[in-house]
């Protein structure tokens, strides 16, 4: 053995030693703070015996932890990401248990309860000094990141040994970052507010950002289906209703996004964007990879087929992840409730209802699922897979409930921006280059709700519009009392109190939201229904929905009608340009293709938009949303690094056409992604390191690993 060995393996035996004897000191102080916790005989031990017990029972979690822990994981991969974190604790709790129940003369006695608390702990100070240890040295860190990357290419059938020569050799890997939700403007406000210091740093120097307009369904589904598998063609909303099935589809349903995926694929007859080493993270689709964590479409098989969940084994594989996790998530839930409580003292207006399940949904996806897929991001680089595509979803999630813009999102903002930090020290030390492209699917438009403002719901609106009953709390409202009106006046009947107006046959409508696109399907009516067989069956609708404040338009069968009776024929050049023009010069043409989607909706509505404020009224309650055409929810962003050719080129902008011509739909993406690719054994272009985000105090619970985010750092997992 070489004395660069030898002396490798004497730094990992001090670590070890020390790591241990701080584990011992942790569990000397439980033990004295503890009262269920003891550490000595019941006729009393010398302090020397009572140190001693404590460095066996230290010594026997850890080497439990390391020995049993994974196995435990690993069986309990069926499990829901949010059930096996709670398990993580009572788990933690047992091995404890089983190693004080390996002292000999039963000199230790712990309480259950009193177990799971001295576990955690324990896990907790064990990673955070074995990491403060290893970052010390960067040398040595460095060496450890290309052993483990070594260890998981030779699992994966690979060969050779990764380091800095080869690094050099080996082409780029694109890394594709989703930040769910954030819009071009809010991307630019954050860097320029200092709320991202990592991504303005890259914006300064390496990287340049421009915008792009989404298709008529500004969303994740539609996005995300075109941005990894090259086609969002009949996607016409996050959720519609399909005739010929009689179901309704919703992307975020793992049944709907594996159908999705399937009929893109059979569409372009490809794969995906990530099919060649590719590994996607946190996606609802798989882009055709390999390697899956958290991934929507695949989640409902069963069997060696499914992966996906196999990203949750590499994060909590290691207790001191689950128990940091676990803390970040505890403290999400209670922030969640402060902000929730101090926006109702202060009376903020527009609000939504965030209570019930909504604190621990929004903790998973700000904590859990970043956790999980940062870390699984961070194996990919080690790995040296060419190419990764990644969506994080906290934003998106907090906006839908407290708004775009505020103290909420400013601070989800900020974690994001540490979580890219890590990702972008990480990526120095993988075995290759990597060029790290941030992009957003939509982006999120404030205001008030539909049913806030205006006191019903658009169903209701749709359901007095045909003549049907409508709950006695819309019926009483200034807007039910508008449509009823509009009602008995198409059927030329007089207005008076009390009377109802009587539906003739067929079944009821059926109006789902996404957003602030609604979509009205009429069961009864076989294949897309005509405008003119719309006004037979329910002579009142249309008028009621177009004249009413909060929509700003309606498609039904290739016509678009706005208020005061203005329609716009989308086959007569320029007639819906200029009916739309309020909502954007795409407006148009996002609405003629969807107009030629076979599962569209019998009546597609888009609600009002105020160019002026940038507000929409979503048919959900979300006071910060996407879905349909207006504002800020209709230009997401984005970003890459220079040496990577233009976005604009090859995609129609030639000469005489504006360079700085937006690009137009989640397919473009895909096709500058692609291209991308392709430019891979390109010249390179040293990237400067981004800027060490700011110091700044955290709240309980959010870090406890130090100086790096809760996010899982890959040193940990060289020390088994």
């Amino acid at each position: 053995m070489g004395r660069g060995r030898w002396r490798t393996a004497g730094s990992a035996l001090v670590r070890v030693l020390l790591v241990w004897a701080v584990s011992t000191l942790t569990m000397l102080a439980l033990a004295g703070i503890l009262p269920d916790f003891r550490l000595q005989s019941d006729d009393g031990d010398s302090i020397t015996q009572i140190g001693l017990t404590a460095a066996w029972a230290a010594g026997a979690f850890g080497l439990l932890s390391a020995l049993v822990w994974p196995v435990l994981v690993r069986a309990l991969l069926l499990v829901p990401a949010l059930v096996l974190g709670l398990l993580v604790f009572f788990l933690n709790g047992s091995l404890l248990l089983l190693a004080i129940g390996l002292i000999p003369d039963g000199r230790s006695e712990v309480a259950p309860e009193t177990a799971v608390v001295v576990a955690a702990v324990m896990s907790a100070v064990a990673s955070a000094t074995s990491t403060a240890l290893a970052v010390r040295d960067d040398e040595a860190y460095r060496r450890r990141l290309y052993r483990l990357a070594d260890r998981r290419r030779r699992r994966q059938g690979g060969a050779g040994r990764a380091g800095p020569a080869r690094a050099a050799e080996a082409p780029p890997g694109l890394l594709v970052l989703q930040l769910d939700g954030v819009g071009y403007g809010e991307l630019r406000r954050a860097c320029g507010s200092g709320l991202m210091p990592t991504v303005a740093g890259l914006l300064e120097g390496s990287h340049r950002a421009r915008s792009w307009v989404t298709d008529w369904s500004s969303q994740t589904g539609a996005s995300q289906l075109g941005i990894l598998h090259g086609s969002n063609f009949d996607v016409p909303a996050f959720r519609w209703y399909e005739k010929d099935t009689g179901e309704v589809m919703v992307c975020n349903r793992p049944t709907s996004a594996a159908e999705l995926q399937r009929r893109a694929i059979e569409r372009t007859g490809d794969g995906g964007l990530l099919t060649l080493d590719g590994a996607s993270r946190g996606n609802l689709f798989s882009g055709g990879a390999d390697q899956l964590a958290l991934v929507l479409s695949v989640s409902a098989r069963r069997g060696r087929a499914n992966r996906s969940r196999a990203g949750y084994f590499a994060y909590f594989s290691d207790p001191a992840n689950a128990v940091r996790t676990a803390g970040s998530f505890v403290a999400e839930v209670v922030r969640e409730v402060v902000q929730s409580l101090r926006a109702r003292i202060r009376g903020d207006r527009p609000r939504v209802s965030r209570g019930g399940l909504y604190p621990l949904i929004r903790a998973f996806a700000t904590v859990v699922e970043r956790d999980v897929v940062v870390a699984a991001v961070i194996g990919d680089m080690l790995a040296g897979r060419s190419s990764v595509y990644a969506d994080l979803v906290a934003y998106d999630e907090v906006a839908h409930h407290s708004g775009p813009h505020g103290r909420d999102t400013d601070r989800v903002l900020q974690r994001l921006d540490r979580s890219l930090a890590l990702i972008a020290r990480v990526a120095e030390h993988a075995p290759r280059r990597y060029r790290i492209v941030l992009l957003s699917d939509h982006g999120q438009s404030p205001g008030e709700t539909f049913l806030g403002r205006y006191g019903l719901t658009l169903k209701d609106l749709v359901r007095a519009g045909c003549g049907l009953p409508v709950p006695r709390r819309a019926g009483r409202t200034r807007s039910g009392a508008e449509a009823r009106a509009a009602v008995l006046a198409a059927l030329h009947r007089p207005v008076e109190e009390g009377e109802e107006a009587h539906p003739g046959p067929g079944s009821d409508p059926v109006v789902l939201a996404s957003g602030n696109l609604g979509l009205i399907s009429f069961p009864d009516i076989p294949g897309r229904a005509s405008r003119a067989r719309v006004e037979r069956a329910h002579p009142a609708l249309l008028t009621t929905l177009a004249n009413h404040p909060g929509v700003g338009f309606l498609l039904v069968d290739g016509v678009v009608l706005g208020r005061d009776g203005k329609v716009a024929r989308l086959d007569v050049p320029g007639e819906a340009e200029e009916l739309l023009a309020p909502f954007g010069p795409g407006a148009a043409r996002a609405v003629r293709r969807t107009d030629a989607f076979p599962h569209v909706a019998d009546v597609m509505v888009n609600s009002a938009y105020d160019p002026e404020t940038g507000e929409v009224h979503a048919f959900e309650e979300q006071i910060g949303s996407h879905g349909g055409l207006g504002g800020e929810q209709g230009h997401p962003f984005l970003m890459w690094p220079a040496d990577l050719s233009d976005p604009g080129e090859d995609l129609g902008e030639g000469p005489g056409e504006d360079p700085g011509e937006e690009l137009a739909g989640a397919e473009a993406v895909h096709a500058v992604l692609r291209r991308w690719l392709r430019e891979a054994d390109g010249p390179q272009v040293p990237v400067a390191a981004p800027p060490a985000p700011p110091v700044e105090e955290t709240p309980p619970g959010e870090e406890i690993n130090g100086s790096l985010p809760s996010a899982g750092v890959p040193a940990r997992d060289e020390i088994r």
